[in-house]
């Protein structure tokens, strides 16, 4: 470790945050009578914004359409989708959308409004104790803080045989801003990320094959995980528990030889096999950080486990890669800052996620296996979308809600759904979870609007037993 002493900062500040996803959102009025930087050698707002949740969901909204448009005869309309303007989705996501708010938050802290805050846009890396050098050259600054918030979120992580082979391939960073739809992609991966852009560019017309190593979303409760495997290898062309031998780029596109010798060639390869912190490319070491392969080390309320004055929030510490995980940690550190002495921890229980792919899913709390594991009686209950009314006015037949409760307390130990609006119906468990309530009572101290969907739930806390 190099002693921050014998290194001369260009400039001091009380605070520097790392990163401007969630980690931009902590310098509000309170701050400001401290003297901040910010550093972002991207574009502002991170990966949700930019490349994650909010542009992969617009064009989620758009697949959803033409896929319902193309499946509606079943409802006994007779409708197609003629064309598909990729250019002009593209546009209206990033050109209209994403990255005027990009500009607009990076403006902003640039300007008048925040004249405490400095913008530093290059990458950094530690080269003492609270102390950063960012850019290269005579651009080159060095600064130091009294605290450090490192907020540099993950990056995709890409196998090893696909860098060697030198084939083009994309992640999720540049794939929605492709000049044109390809006719065929290949995706290697069979977790969310995956799943999201296999449904979106099948249903707009895309010819779309997964290479994945094991089952689809593995970490899906079982009742969840063999329908919607079951439902892909009727969409896609899956190769389940394949690996990647080699690639070669051609001409019109890329072939993949599998590991059982079989080859997938596709016009375009997009590489979906997980993130990665991205505190292995800050030089960590040099500040004292603790880390385990790039991801930072912190305590119950988000300080770094071996360096005084040093914060982590966001992919590039926590146990979730989720944004509203993100949010929840900066809110804590931001408290924790202002409030050294009466300090909040990390909020960490009952974090739900949601898979936009199709059938949508949601989930939060333990799988049954997981309720099990830990010694739970277990009550559980299946309940079809199909089984409500509202199920039948959209002829669901693939729709499930899994409800897992404690026999002994009608605690709620998990939900998971799979099917239309899941997203939105698993709120209604989150509640009940975060508020500790009895499931015996919940189903029938509330009103259910008829026909809704919601009573789908209504009907699987009703078939919950406890006898």
């Amino acid at each position: 470790m190099t002693s921050s002493a014998a290194i001369e900062a260009d400039k001091h500040y009380d605070l520097i945050i790392l990163g401007t996803g969630s980690g931009n959102s902590i310098p509000g009025p309170e701050f400001d009578g401290q003297s901040i930087a910010i550093i972002e050698k991207g574009a502002f707002g991170g990966t949700c914004l930019n490349v994650g949740c909010i542009p992969t969901k617009m064009y989620v909204y758009a697949a959803d359409v033409a896929l319902e448009t193309r499946e509606s005869a079943r409802l006994g309309i007779d409708a197609q989708v003629n064309s598909v303007d990729w250019p002009g989705i593209v546009s209206r996501v990033f050109e209209q959308r994403i990255d005027p708010i990009a500009r607009g938050g990076e403006e902003y802290r640039r300007g008048e409004q925040t004249p405490n805050i400095d913008v530093y846009d290059q990458h950094a890396r530690f080269v003492g104790e609270r102390t950063l050098r960012t850019g290269q050259g005579e651009e080159a600054k060095t600064i130091s803080a009294d605290q450090i918030v490192l907020a540099a979120g993950s990056r995709p992580f890409i196998p090893q045989e696909i860098i060697d082979s030198g084939v083009h391939y994309h992640t999720n960073e540049d794939i929605m801003r492709l000049a044109r739809q390809p006719k065929s992609i290949v995706i290697i991966g069979g977790g969310y990320i995956a799943m999201e852009f296999a449904h979106v560019f099948e249903a707009l017309g895309t010819k779309v094959t997964i290479l994945a190593r094991s089952e689809l979303m593995r970490h899906l409760d079982a009742d969840l995980r063999e329908p919607f495997n079951q439902l892909a290898t009727e969409r896609y062309d899956v190769r389940m528990g394949r690996t990647v031998a080699s690639a070669v780029q051609e001409s019109d596109g890329v072939v993949l030889t599998l590991d059982d010798g079989s080859t997938a060639s596709a016009e375009v390869l997009l590489v979906a096999t997980g993130r990665v912190p991205n505190g292995d490319q800050l030089d960590l070491q040099n500040a004292g950080i603790a880390s385990d392969d790039g991801q930072v080390s912190v305590d119950e309320y988000g300080r770094s486990t071996s360096a005084e004055g040093v914060w982590a929030l966001g992919d590039i510490s926590s146990p979730f890669q989720l944004k509203h995980v993100a949010n929840a940690e900066m809110r804590a550190v931001r408290h924790n800052l202002l409030n050294p002495k009466d300090m909040v921890k990390m909020p960490h229980e009952h974090v739900p996620a949601a898979v936009f792919t199709h059938p949508q899913i949601a989930y939060v709390g333990m799988t049954e296996e997981q309720a099990r594991e830990a010694g739970h009686d277990v009550t559980t209950k299946v309940q079809k979308y199909g089984d409500v009314a509202y199920g039948w006015a959209m002829e669901d037949g693939t729709g499930i809600a899994k409800l897992i409760a404690d026999r002994d307390t009608g605690k709620l130990l998990g939900a998971h759904y799979m099917g239309p609006q899941a997203s939105t119906l698993i709120q209604q468990m989150i509640t009940v979870m975060a508020f500790g309530l009895d499931v015996r009572e919940v189903a029938t101290k509330q009103y259910w609007i008829h026909p809704a969907l919601p009573e789908v739930t209504e009907n699987a806390l009703l078939g919950l037993d406890f006898s």
